[in-house]
């Protein structure tokens, strides 16, 4: 997933980035760093999640409940190896006590806050980063901060594409580890993997169905981009056969490789600007996934990203499975 901030807002980021990495775990109220967590067990299906990496003029921190009503789920993005960025940043940056009001009024509404790890920015198995240190530092970040838990938005295209099994083996070791800091029933672990790689006899170490068969009991849900990749752009290529370059990666072809439906919520783009391709207007995508609730499926939708998505996106978008 990419950012379509300005560059003056992305050298706002990177030096507000920097004044918090020095020093930031010390600086943590002593309060919210040792508070005990009360257990919250992980949200039954469907999701409905929006992803925000933009910044918002006369926001500080994540909208009100009321923009975002029709949504259970609301992403910060991203939270970086070199730590907060964007909207985990920003996150990071406000008062303890205004961290403390907002997820008040996030659980009054039944929305679960979340940070998204990685996106288009990192690569983390190709520039050598240790997964459980890494999974060690990101744990201890959602800690410090009371978020409900984690997304993992890996894009190391380098490392599925060379086909060696190392972005597998390091997206295992990084989601067991997850996992360890933060137990399920407790905290929320999503992944947010392309369609694509689900597809079956086509990456060299097995894409996310060798993960799926691996820890796959530890991820509560799959945010899945079906947008980026050239198709997924009707409902039957969204839903029954994907074409293009990637021909197995329908939502219930992925399915029928062995993936729980009900973990796979459909990604689209808020808009047709928000991704290169897979754009589905509003109005259709509420057709496609009546048809899929209509055939078993009952996961939800989510999206790259609010503001552009927000209580109106998503009330089209349930209206004919799911009506308020």
């Amino acid at each position: 997933m990419v950012s379509f901030k300005s560059t003056f807002a992305r050298l706002a980021t990177a030096i507000t980035i920097v004044s918090h990495l020095v020093g930031n775990v010390a600086s943590a109220p002593v309060g919210e760093e040792l508070a005990v967590r009360k257990a919250s067990a992980t949200p039954a299906a469907p999701h409905f999640v929006a992803y925000s990496d933009e910044w918002v003029s006369g926001e500080n921190g994540p909208p009100a409940p009321s923009v975002i009503t029709g949504f259970n789920t609301f992403l910060l993005s991203f939270l970086l190896v070199s730590g907060a960025a964007d909207q985990a940043v920003e996150w990071q940056s406000i008062s303890a006590a205004d961290r403390s009001s907002i997820k008040s009024q996030y659980a009054a509404a039944g929305i679960k806050l979340l940070v998204s790890a990685f996106g288009s920015t990192d690569a983390p198995t190709s520039s050598g980063f240790d997964p459980v240190g890494t999974a060690n530092t990101m744990a201890a970040w959602v800690k410090q901060y009371s978020l409900d838990g984690i997304d993992v938005d890996y894009e190391d295209f380098n490392a599925f594409d060379g086909g060696t099994g190392s972005a597998e083996t390091w997206l295992e070791s990084f989601t067991t580890q997850l996992r360890t800091q933060l137990p399920q029933g407790q905290y929320i672990l999503t992944h947010a993997p392309v369609a694509p790689w689900f597809e079956a006899n086509r990456w060299g170490g097995g894409g996310y169905l060798a993960i799926d068969k691996s820890v796959g009991s530890l991820i509560d849900w799959y945010n899945v981009q079906f947008y980026n990749q050239a198709t997924y752009t009707t409902c039957a290529t969204l839903l029954t056969a994907s074409d293009g370059d990637f021909p197995g990666s329908a939502l219930f072809q992925i399915s029928a490789n062995g993936v729980s439906l009900n973990k796979l919520v459909i990604g689209k783009p808020a808009n047709s600007g928000d991704a290169s391709n897979g754009y589905i207007d509003p109005n259709t995508l509420a057709g496609c996934v009546s048809q899929a609730k209509n055939q078993g499926w009952n996961a939800g939708v989510m999206t790259w990203e609010y503001p552009d998505a927000g209580a109106a996106w998503i009330k089209t978008v349930r209206s004919q499975a799911w009506p308020e």
